[in-house]
Order: C-alpha cells, then structure tokens, then sequence
C-alpha cells in the first residue's frame, strides 16, 4: 500500500485541528467528531490543549482512503511553538496549508510556506470557515498569489459566501469552463503540454490534464486552492479526494534495510522513554536491536497508529509511524538504522527571548533542574542554561505564552509550583575576523599536558558552526581528540561577552600529547583557554535579532503608531490606507516588540493588530550587552585556573 504523510499546518485559530477532526471523520478513522470548544478532539490529548484550544504538541493519526494510508500529522499554529512544526517537515511527502477565509493571509502563513517551499513539500491550500462573516475566497486566492508568492488554483466556487448558508460547489476537471482555465494554468509551466495545446488540442483530454496537475503540484509549481468549513464539513470531501488522487505519495519497502527518524519523545507513566519514529524503509520489531547515532537500542515495546490512535503491535512497518520503547538514549532529530549517522537540518530560527525560572519552594530546585531537562528532551530547540553556584536556572523561549505552557505542564506532570523572571533577548556573537592559536606541552603559560592549535574563522549568515580536524589524526588516542572538540563546541555557546558565537568554522591545526602522562582532561580543560585566545584574537559582536512586523489598524491611529514605533526604532519599509484600514510593515528589534505589543489597543481602541516574525541579527550599535556567564571564565585566566583549582578540591 502506498503512504503518504501529510501535514495540517496554519497560523493559529485557523481551524487546523478540526480540519484534521473532519478529515479522521470522513475517511472512518474516528466514529465521532470531537470540538475544539469542547476540548475533546483526537489530536489535542494534553490537558493545557483541551483548556486552551490551541495545539502545543504535534499529534500523530492514521487512516486509509483508496489504496493509500495516509499518516496525518497535526502542528501546532502558534508561533511560540514552531520547535514542534519544525521537527514535522522533514517527514511531510505533502501538507495542507490551512486559511481562514475571515482573516486571510497571517504571520504563521508566511513562515510556514516559505519553510515549505525552501524544502520542496508540496502543499494544498483548505480555505476554511467561508460560512462565517467577512469571508472571502476569490479575493483571498490574489492575496495567496501576491503576499505567499504562490500560484494558487481555485478548485470550487461559492454561493452565499460569508453566512450559514454558505455552499461549495467543486469543479469537475469534465467542465468546459474549469477545463479552460486549468489548461491556462498548467501550460504556462509546461512546455510540451502548450505546445501540444497548439499544435493537437485533440490530444488535451481529461486524463491528461489530470494528470499534469498532479506532477505540477508534486514540483511546487501550482497550489490549489479547496474551500470550505471543516466545522459544518462543507468542501471537506473534494479535499479528501484531493489527498487520495492528486497529493504525491510513495511505495516503501519494508524489506529493506532500516530508515527512520525519531522526530518527538514523551515519557510514560514510569518516566520510560517513548520514541515516535517514522520509519522510512524496513521493519522494526520487538527485542530487535536498532541502530542509533549513540549506539545500538533494545526495541521493548511497539504501537502502531491506526485509525486515529496507537495500537500495540509487534512491529513497525515502512510507511508507518509509531511509537517506540526502549529507546533511552534517542535524542530527537536521530536516524535510525543505516542514515543513523546523518545531519539534521533546522528550518527555524532559535528562540530569541530567556527567562529564569525559580521554584517557589527553594528545596525543589534540584527537582526544577530535573524536570526542566526532561523537558528540553521533548523540544531540543528549548535550551536550558544553570548556574549551579547561583542556583539559578535560565530557560530560552519563543515568546510568553511558552512561560505559561512549561509553568501548567510543571505543575501537572511533576507536581512543581513556578514564577518567571521577566523575560529578555538572546544576543549572538559573530567573528569580525580570523584568530589563529596554540598552546604547546611544556611552554608557558600552558600547565597541561597538552598541545592544541586552533584557527577560527567567520561563515556565511546562517551557516552554523563546523569542525574540521586539521592536525594529523593518530598521533594520540582518539578520546583525546574527542575530548577536545567537544570541550570547543561547548565554550563557542559562551563568548567574549558571554553569548553563544554562530557562523563559525574551528580547525583543530595541532595536537599532541605525552605518553603515558597525558590524559583526556588535560584536553578539556586547555580546550577553553586556546578558543578564547583565538576568539578575542578574531574580535567578536554582539548581534541582536530584528523582527519583521506587520500592523493592521484604523487609519486615524496611524499617527499615533508611527510615533511609538520611531521611539522603538522601528524601520518602515511599506505603508498602505485601503478603505479606512492602514497597514504598517518593516523591522523592529526583538527587545521593543513586547512593548510595541502593549501600546497597540490603546492606540487603536482594540482595533489593532500586529504580527512578528524572526528575520535575522544584527550588529548592536550601542553598548553591547553582556550575559552572565555560566561556570569558569576562559577569557580570564587567573579566575579560570582558580576555578579549576576549586572544583578539583
């Protein structure tokens, strides 16, 4: 059977999670639909979803339509957890971008189709709630086209848009009229179809067309667009027939050798650890050891899901998801079986905003840490930082509603009562230049038994750090080597001014060591000493992230918003008055968007909206901004041999 997994992803409120309720509904996989209001759909299990109504976590179901098995999986919408969307598009064959017809294009859309597009994913656009007032579908098709630079394709029409008595009608690619169009659409990316058009428009049947469409949406060339409301169920089935007929799926081998991803964990009841896996190729069963990228793993328990839920089955096949016991050392993000060595790729920009987190009893502090970590574990992209001497522990966030997430989530799964220190911007740090150093055996002021050389160098924007081992390999033992490098990737997540340096690459250019003297903590603890040489030779700035911003308010509050956007030194770049509504569009430092946020009602009588999204960093021009430093300091040599010398007794 061929398998195809798809994704349901939209800026929140959308209606996401009840398109992906119809959808389980009207293929069979669920006897019931469940609400969001009500709090009782299938894919939002966590107690804070129900509450909330919004998606926190990615939610995995299954069903069959035709002779494919679909694995839906439901993404949060909420920009605060984009660390959830991110580990999902990498597994997606295909996705349906969900749009209210109400309030159209959001800032969640734009970031989630450009990640699309950059990865290749073929996506459907779902136009939902054209029953509700203001709804727009052929107006908001142009805004897709223009603002998502997408080449969207209206697949129905409406009647009584915008009210209860809203009606869908699908085009049948049989009909004349729609015919005419979709054979405009596709020969302006198909050559040999225009030029058949041209010469034998006999040759153009129904089958052909069909069938160029579905190549064209399989290369991200044509996206279209489906209506309806996933609430009532109206145009939910040409959807359906869509993910069946029209959306790229593929044949995987379950003879073949092992492939998969583990792409979120949770724990059990015990504290166990529960992988999800895709799995790619192969089949996985019980008591069956599989290959990770931190070694071999005993498989002790499989379920499989289907028809919306896991079911315990003795093995996991190609083409499924299912969840994996007995797995404690994957990470998300590893590869399983032969690709178990392979990268991942992050899509996302980091989280720009940390905050501490204190226990309200000081005695649960080391609970707090443990609790904390086991969180990290489900979302690698929420970083944790301790002082251990301050007793101080830092979380890093995607914005202030995560705060009340991690605080509901503390308290319900381990008992623990929280409060949030305000929260503030994440700095980076970037090379100015080069900086080349080593500290050899033997030569002061070096007291190791150890020799490193290190050259650091600057990497494009958004490149990330690399490692390249320049000295010749083999003249000391291998964890020496590995010691050294980790001890470097570790101190580059603290530089001159305390914050992590990016967009770097480090060669190891010298190595030796003192047999039978020598150790791997000579290693370690040298390591930091020569990276701070090397960093402060090269010069490093602190960049802070920018935001592009969009406001939508009434046209007389412009003035106001203009002025309190100047005084966060706001960067205008588009402005516009359609109809009495004026939008606002440029770059805002992180730092300021909270209190732009603020003054928004108030300037606008609640009329206002804004919306904000990650674009890059850049150079601080004032002062630059420090953070406190976690553990011995490398750029001060006495303080750090004293710290050395106090840890070791």
């Amino acid at each position: 059977m061929r398998t195809l997994n798809l994704g349901i992803l939209a800026h929140v409120d959308a209606g996401k999670t009840s398109l992906t309720e119809r959808l389980l509904f009207n293929a069979g996989a669920i006897a019931r639909l469940g609400s969001v209001d009500a709090g009782n759909t299938q894919t939002d299990s966590l107690d804070l979803e129900r509450q909330r109504g919004i998606t926190i976590r990615a939610a995995v179901a299954s069903f069959v339509i035709g002779a494919t098995r679909v694995n839906l999986l439901d993404t949060p919408g909420h920009p605060d957890f984009i660390a959830e969307v991110e580990r999902v598009l990498g597994l997606l064959d295909a996705a349906i971008v969900v749009v209210s017809a109400v309030e159209g294009v959001q800032a969640q859309t734009r970031v989630l189709v450009r990640a699309l597009k950059r990865l290749g994913v073929p996506f459907v656009f779902f136009i939902n709630k054209v029953d509700r007032p203001g709804a727009r579908y052929e107006g908001l098709l142009d805004d897709l086209a223009a603002q998502l630079s997408t080449r969207p394709l209206a697949m129905a029409e409406t009647f009584e848009i915008g009210s209860k008595a809203a009606e869908v009608f699908p085009f049948a690619v049989e009909n004349e009229a729609f015919r005419a169009v979709l054979r405009d659409r596709l020969t302006e990316e198909d050559d040999v179809l225009l030029a058949d058009y041209v010469l034998a428009p006999e040759s153009i049947d129904t089958g052909r067309l069909t069938d160029a469409m579905a190549r064209q949406v399989a290369k991200c060339r044509l996206h279209p667009a489906y209506c309806g409301s996933a609430m009532t169920g109206i145009g939910v089935e040409p959807l359906l027939a869509a993910v069946d007929g029209l959306l790229p799926s593929r044949q995987p081998d379950p003879l073949a050798e092992i492939a998969g991803t583990v792409f979120k964990i949770e724990r059990g009841w015990g504290g166990e650890k529960i992988a999800y896996v895709s799995l790619d190729a192969g089949t996985i069963r019980t008591r069956a050891m599989v290959e990770l990228p931190n070694g071999p793993a005993r498989v002790t328990g499989i379920e499989v899901f289907d028809s919306g839920q896991p079911h315990p089955q003795p093995s996991l096949a190609a083409g499924r998801i299912g969840r994996i016991s007995g797995l404690s050392k994957a990470r998300i993000g590893d590869k399983l079986g032969i690709d178990a060595t392979s990268e991942t790729r992050a899509y996302f920009a980091p989280p720009t905003l940390e905050t501490r987190v204190m226990a309200k009893r000081p005695s649960e502090n080391g609970a707090l840490w443990l609790a904390l970590s086991q969180m990290a574990e489900q979302d690698p992209l929420i970083n944790l930082r301790r002082n251990e001497e301050a007793d101080r522990v830092f979380v890093s966030l995607y914005g202030e509603v995560q705060k009340e997430v991690i605080q509901s989530m503390l308290l319900s799964e381990y008992g623990l009562d929280v409060a949030f220190e305000e929260s503030t911007v994440i700095c980076v740090e970037r090379l100015v230049g080069t900086g080349e150093v080593i500290e050899v055996i033997g030569r002061e002021p070096n007291p190791f038994l150890a020799t490193i050389g290190l050259r650091i160098e600057p990497r494009p924007e958004g490149s990330g750090v690399s490692f390249a081992l320049e000295a010749d390999f083999g003249q000391m033992p291998a964890s020496f080597y590995r010691a050294a490098e980790d001890t470097i990737l570790e101190t580059l997540k603290q530089g001159a001014f305390g914050w992590q340096v990016v967009d770097c690459h480090v060669a190891m250019i010298a190595a030796r060591h003192r047999a039978p003297e020598s150790t791997a903590a000579d290693f370690r603890n040298l390591a930091p000493l020569v990276v701070a040489q090397a960093l402060a030779t090269a010069g490093t700035l602190v960049c802070e992230p920018i935001s592009r911003y969009r406001i939508e308010a009434p046209a007389d509050a412009l003035g106001g918003l203009l002025a309190t956007l100047a005084r966060s030194g706001a960067a205008l770049t588009e402005s516009s008055v359609v109809d009495g509504v004026g939008v606002l569009e440029g770059t805002i430092s992180a730092a300021h968007i909270h209190a732009v946020q603020q003054a928004l009602p108030g300037l606008t009588g609640g009329a206002g909206s804004m919306e904000s999204a990650f674009e890059r960093y850049v150079p601080v021009t004032d002062t630059p901004p420090t953070r406190q430093r976690i553990g011995a300091n490398p750029f001060d040599r006495t303080e750090y041999m004293h710290a050395l010398q106090h840890a070791s007794g």
